[in-house]
């Protein structure tokens, strides 16, 4: 369960990305000065998603009584406090990758811990290769180097009508439509989680918390489309600790290759999370315990 009483000081660290745009991540910084001998945490999020994703998990990480670590939440360009690019085929994995990069060196980061919920996932294995000494541990939360079409069609359709509601209450049972079948396990603070963490209110005005044309990233996609595999990428991270979580109900990350990526990595631990699906909430069913647990040992 996570730590009811936070024991850190929660910031908004603003950067500039390479090509001048200004971006956002949330610094979670314990008051406890012994985390400064425990890896830090860097977290990122989903394809629509933001840095709000991870605050209860961050919380729980920088709170933590035995192994309090600063925590990092970005926010790609596009998404949460982030700007949102003109041109918007730079919303791709390399330049969000080289964003991420861009954030590190300017928080001072070298290295640290690695949790890449969905897309985040697909960063890093992006940033394995193009900044491998910074990754010293990897969580991928329902994600792998095998991407189900079904489920990134799925992804492509909510972008395209993505709900919009009119209040709080609304938001809470558009989110419930969209994902109740797969996330029988949430309870009712867990949607509301979910509705304030994808949407935004701006003079009294909801919506989704990310540049619409993001959607346009994903028109050219089709079912039939024969994906790309990240296999070489997950190769080169053998030598790393990886926590992979799978939800259930998942409809990105199958079982197949999760059977696959643990013959690839046979020390890879894993976690399924019954009653969800993609992507579980990371401060759900006990993955906070086991996230710092995991994190402790790195």
């Amino acid at each position: 369960m996570t730590n009811s009483a936070v024991q850190c000081h929660i910031e908004s660290r603003f950067y500039t990305s390479r090509d001048g745009l200004r971006l956002h991540a949330r610094d979670y910084v314990p008051f406890d000065a012994a985390h400064e001998q425990n890896l830090p945490v860097i977290c990122m999020h989903g394809l629509s998603r933001n840095a709000r994703d991870f605050d209860l998990l961050a919380k729980h990480l920088a709170s933590h009584p035995q192994t309090p670590r600063r925590v990092m939440a970005f926010d790609y360009r596009g998404r949460g406090l982030s700007a949102y690019d003109k041109n918007w085929s730079n919303y791709n994995v390399l330049t969000e990758a080289e964003d991420i990069v861009s954030g590190l060196n300017a928080l001072g980061i070298e290295h640290g811990i690695f949790i890449g919920t969905s897309r985040g996932g697909l960063i890093t294995f992006v940033l394995a290769g193009m900044r491998p000494t910074a990754l010293k541990g990897i969580v991928l939360n329902d994600i792998g180097p095998v991407i189900d079409g079904a489920g990134l069609m799925q992804i492509r359709s909510y972008l395209q009508q993505a709900p919009r509601p009119k209040n709080w209450s609304e938001a809470i049972e558009a989110q419930k439509k969209i994902m109740g079948k797969s996330f029988p396990a949430l309870t009712e603070e867990d949607w509301l989680f979910e509705a304030e963490c994808r949407y935004s209110q701006k003079d009294g005005v909801l919506s989704a918390d990310y540049d619409p044309h993001l959607a346009d990233t994903m028109k050219g996609l089709n079912a039939g489309d024969r994906l790309p595999t990240a296999w070489p990428q997950f190769i080169g991270l053998r030598h790393l600790p990886i926590l992979v979580i799978r939800g259930e109900n998942s409809n990105i990350l199958s079982k197949e290759t999760l059977e696959q990526m643990s013959a690839v990595h046979p020390k890879m631990q894993q976690l399924h999370i019954e009653g969800q699906g993609h992507a579980p909430m990371l401060h759900t069913s006990g993955l906070d315990d086991a996230i710092a647990e995991f994190c402790a040992k790195i």
